[in-house]
């Protein structure tokens, strides 16, 4: 009964997320992992629960790695499935040290308080410890309640709730006191936060294109050309029917793209941007000073001239680089040599105004994301490519995770992708207009430069560090024994 619990939790994780996106699990996701804990007095055997739970979450939803590997990067569909094995292996690992620890915390009067504040602990070290992507608080971006809590705490406030609202079913199913449940009323303090901003009209309008340029062709001069041309003539197509349009934005593509050392694409990008009278974000592989390739965010002015470039600085193991034990796999991308990462965050200057442009992966990490707000940036830009995934759930999961960087910083975030899915969303994270995926096209999106600085800009992972010191606490005052005067 224990393991079905376990493996119970495990599949709510799953069936929360895409594809099924059944968002509505995620509070309940938990619990049937926590009764199976205190049901089992065994350390041991609670690492393996948490364990089992872990696996099957990581294995159900990043199911899709398979594809990229197996169609992008050669590998057997064999091993690219044992692959998705491994990586569930490893990741399952922080979810047993969870079910190790939860189960000691249960028996503690803050048991309600404290699980949560660990679930959180742990979910912030897989970024650090290799690969992160779906926090359990993701799940929440359609919930406005608990929502309210990523512009003060990010993501990790919302996974705090869920997490909060797990264990208090569990310690409910296992007849606890209700004493041990009054702690829960912290969560009244969700309906005495603002709500999240109601939709505005934007006040600038931004071009977005979605070229739709296939992932795996023959990269030859002549087809390279047509693909930029068709980047062109998508942006000024769009660019004619939108009015006065001061950005257009271009998605990270699978082939290559070189500002720097091809005259005739420099001169195609800088004429565009002219002709437009726009300031033009694109996707750029310059080099840097080893000679080792960047994966680039490039801005050029109205006037045709570069105006500044952010290196990507979180690389995508085994798509962007390949982790040294790992050397005899191929990358997905075709790129010579491993990506070298971008050493510092740069802020593009667009006139007045600034631009925080990250690339794909780095969405992620929402310590990343709110430094571009915190160093002056106005506006979001995340441009990626999602045609890696094939039609799995990658890119609408990508898309949720996106989306909660907007909710954290209050900010627009125009997101242009190669083939879907390209959305522009408002700084409540709702999606104010998207294109239909696998299709080619651009479209002109409103949005505004916001100044506003939410709690989270300004002080980051404060609320992971207090919940990292509550678990540890709660954890230690576990172990003091309790000494009682005899009769």
């Amino acid at each position: 009964m224990n393991l079905l619990l376990a493996a119970a939790s495990g599949v709510l994780l799953v069936l929360a997320f895409p594809p099924l996106d059944a968002s509505w699990l995620a509070p309940l996701s938990l619990a049937p992992l926590l009764v199976a804990l205190d049901r089992e007095p065994r350390p041991g055997k609670r690492f393996l629960l948490g364990y089992i739970a872990g696996v099957i979450f990581w294995a159900g939803a990043c199911y899709w790695i398979h594809y990229p590997l197996a169609v992008h990067g050669s590998l057997a569909p064999a091993a690219a499935w044992a692959a998705v094995a491994l990586l569930a292996l490893i990741k399952g690992l922080h979810t047993g040290l969870f079910g190790l620890l939860a189960g000691a915390l249960l028996s503690n009067r803050w048991a309600v308080l404290a699980i949560p504040a660990l679930w959180v602990a742990i979910e912030r070290t897989h970024g650090p410890l290799g690969f992160a992507w779906l926090a359990l608080g993701n799940a929440g971006i359609e919930m406005e309640l608990p929502a309210r809590a990523a512009p003060y705490a990010g993501v990790y406030g919302v996974s705090f709730v869920f997490a909060l609202m797990g264990t208090a079913l569990a310690l409910v199913i296992r007849r606890r006191p209700p004493g041990r449940l009054a702690p829960a009323g912290v969560l009244v303090v969700l309906y005495l936060l603002p709500k999240l901003p109601a939709p505005q009209p934007g006040q600038e309008t931004a071009v977005l294109v979605q070229p739709a340029i296939p992932e795996n062709a023959d990269w030859t001069d002549s087809w390279i050309l047509r693909q930029h041309e068709r980047l062109v003539l998508l942006s000024e197509h769009a660019a004619r029917g939108s009015g006065p349009v001061n950005l257009i934005v271009w998605p990270e593509v699978p082939a290559p793209v070189y500002y720097d050392s091809d005259p005739r694409f420099r001169g195609m990008v800088n004429d565009l941007a002219q002709r437009t009278g726009a300031w033009l974000l694109i996707n750029a592989v310059p080099h840097n000073a080893a000679g080792a390739p960047l994966n680039s965010a490039l801005l050029i002015s109205p006037e045709g001239r570069p105006a500044g470039r952010y290196d990507k600085m979180r690389l995508v193991p085994f798509g962007e680089y390949v982790p040294r034990p790992f050397g005899f796999l191929r990358k997905v991308s075709d790129e010579a040599g491993d990506f070298a990462a971008g050493e510092r965050l740069v802020v593009l200057a667009a006139g007045e105004h600034r631009i925080g442009a990250f690339v794909c992966y780095e969405a992620v990490f929402p310590e990343l994301v709110r430094r571009f707000v915190a160093e002056g940036a106005q506006v979001l830009v995340n441009i990626s490519n999602d045609g890696w995934y094939g039609r799995t759930a990658a890119r609408e999961q990508h898309l949720k995770i996106a989306r909660m960087r907007a909710v954290e910083t209050r900010r627009w975030l125009l997101r242009a992708t190669n083939d879907g899915i390209t959305a522009a969303i408002d700084p409540a994270g709702r999606i104010r207009r998207q294109l239909p995926p696998f299709t080619q096209a651009a479209m002109g999106v409103a949005y505004s430069w916001l100044d506003e600085r939410t709690l989270y800009v300004r002080w980051g992972d404060w609320f992971v560090l207090l919940c990292a010191l509550g678990a540890a606490g709660a954890l230690i005052a576990g172990q003091i024994p309790r000494y009682r005067p005899s009769a």
